[in-house]
């Protein structure tokens, strides 16, 4: 598998390596990128706040997802609705944890239930945060990426912990319109270009990786074998 570059969630990296043509999704129109510009906020927006901590939960199983902070998205961003006590943080992602590049970063279906350790919470989260925030000040793509690169080179975004991980283990999840639920996974997330001292991608090799520059990162993934729920995952079928 050769390594590619990818955004946030882990449904790019589908798109990108298991499914080279999700571009082409079905019911577009001919010649017409599906999701050119954002949809009204409603769209992006859960029926309400109960089901989703419920979903945000869900990332990963309850012996951590119970104890931890959940966040929910609010029209004026993410917010607190459950305080923690393990430094854990839950939080269903948008589209937008896309890279900017990617044809999904508007799909308004796209639920990513993640939860990320305390050095995640620390210092991988908060660039998801201050896109979100950027996003709903109807803030360009261009303008995003020129935001993150100077709060980065600013120190105003914190530096990337070594531990960084996270959990994103939901049955639930909705990563794109091709891939929608893929794998059970766990992502870690390294400064710099570090897929080659992590033996990422060679023949054999459980671990996936891909380089994040917006957010100045490589991010490794390796499959579980059991959804949170303790359900068989996909690839405990083969």
């Amino acid at each position: 598998m050769q390594k590619k570059t990818f955004g946030f969630l882990a449904f790019v990296f589908f798109a990108r390596v298991i499914l080279p043509d999700a571009t082409c999704l079905a019911g577009a129109p001919a010649g017409k990128a599906p999701y050119s510009a954002m949809a009204p906020l409603d769209q992006y927006l859960a029926p309400d706040e109960n089901s989703e901590i419920a979903l945000a939960r869900s990332a990963a199983p309850a012996s951590i997802s119970d104890a931890a902070e959940v966040m929910v998205l609010r029209r004026e961003g993410y917010a607190t609705a459950v305080k923690g006590s393990n430094g854990f943080l839950c939080i269903v992602e948008r589209s937008w944890g896309a890279g900017t590049n990617e044809p999904e970063f508007w799909n308004p279906k796209v639920r990513g239930p993640i939860c990320f350790n305390p050095a995640g919470a620390r210092t991988f989260a908060p660039i998801f945060l201050m896109k979100t925030k950027l996003v709903l000040a109807g803030k360009s793509k261009a303008e995003m990426v020129r935001a993150t690169a100077a709060a980065l080179d600013k120190k105003e975004l914190p530096a990337l912990e070594p531990g960084a991980m996270c959990y994103m283990m939901s049955k639930q999840q909705y990563l794109n319109d091709r891939g929608m639920s893929w794998h059970p996974h766990v992502m870690f997330f390294v400064a710099g270009n570090a897929a080659k001292s992590w033996g990422a991608d060679l023949p054999g090799s459980p671990v996936m990786a891909a380089d994040d520059p917006e957010e100045r990162a490589t991010i490794f993934m390796v499959w579980v074998g059991k959804w949170s729920d303790g359900t068989p995952g996909p690839q405990a079928k083969h």
